[in-house]
């Protein structure tokens, strides 16, 4: 067997301290949240001010947004706050989810699983920055344009934050398609080829689910499809050099067994 094909150790941990250790995993996690919720919760007003720039600005002069429920104005932040907190913590909860793992998993697993996580991280904040700096725009740049006239738009400050975190989290995890793709490949389920093969089917399916992800118009929904594409075509080419990768490392191990 190669040496990066080493199986994992096998000493055997009761059940119980498999519980505890996976406590002890979540409890840092919750603390790494409320650590970040601390820092960021005295600044969520103007934090939901930043957020909400991309509509007021398009507003027109005089109009701005307005809280329909009385307890929305202190809500609002507190859960733009609290959503926060877990997406900054991102990287410690993966962290601990990979201590968790990692002393079960072979030496080239673990070689590949770090980077993908770390990857994982960087592309979904990639997405939901996105979604802030080029979709945002030009998606309330279309709906406050195609209003009727005299229709005086006062969006709610709970309704935007509920639509713009939602947003997030659709470009966030369609970000995440190279990893999928990657590990697909992987584990063995499919192949470069098989998935270049299926391309036209892809494609459709991009559209279907921007139309499912984003609100009813073009805008949105296309500029959800086309990064999907083309990330998709990204996880194949880095499929292609991980799948070629992972024939050498088996080449290898046939050698070296033999």
């Amino acid at each position: 067997m190669s040496g990066n094909q080493s199986p994992p150790e096998q000493q055997e941990m009761p059940l119980i301290e498999h519980l505890l250790e996976l406590r002890n995993r979540l409890l840092k996690m919750v603390l790494a949240v409320i650590i970040c919720f601390a820092f960021i919760y005295p600044f969520a007003n103007e934090l939901y001010l930043w957020l909400s720039q991309p509509l007021r600005e398009l507003l027109p002069v005089g109009q701005t947004m307005i809280a329909t429920d009385i307890t929305s104005p202190f809500f609002a932040p507190l859960k733009l706050a609290l959503v926060l907190a877990v997406f900054v913590a991102i990287p410690v909860i993966l962290y601990q989810l990979w201590s968790f793992v990692a002393p079960g998993l072979y030496t080239h697993e673990k070689r590949l699983a770090f980077p993908l996580l770390f990857t994982s991280v960087l592309l979904f904040y990639a997405g939901a920055a996105f979604a802030y700096y080029v979709v945002f725009p030009l998606v309330f740049g279309f709906f406050t344009a195609i209003g009727p006239e005299g229709i005086v738009e006062l969006p709610d400050i709970s309704s935007y934050l509920n639509f713009v975190l939602k947003m997030f989290f659709a470009f966030g995890v369609a970000f995440e398609i190279p990893i999928a793709t990657v590990l697909l490949i992987l584990t063995g389920a499919t192949t470069p080829q098989d998935l270049a093969a299926k391309r036209p089917y892809v494609v459709v399916g991009c559209f279907i689910i921007g139309m499912l992800l984003t609100p009813p118009d073009i805008i949105s929904q296309t500029l959800l499809a086309v990064p999907m594409w083309i990330l998709f075509e990204v996880g194949i080419l880095f499929g292609r050099l991980a799948y070629r990768r992972a024939e050498e490392d088996n080449a290898e191990g046939e050698s070296s067994s033999g």
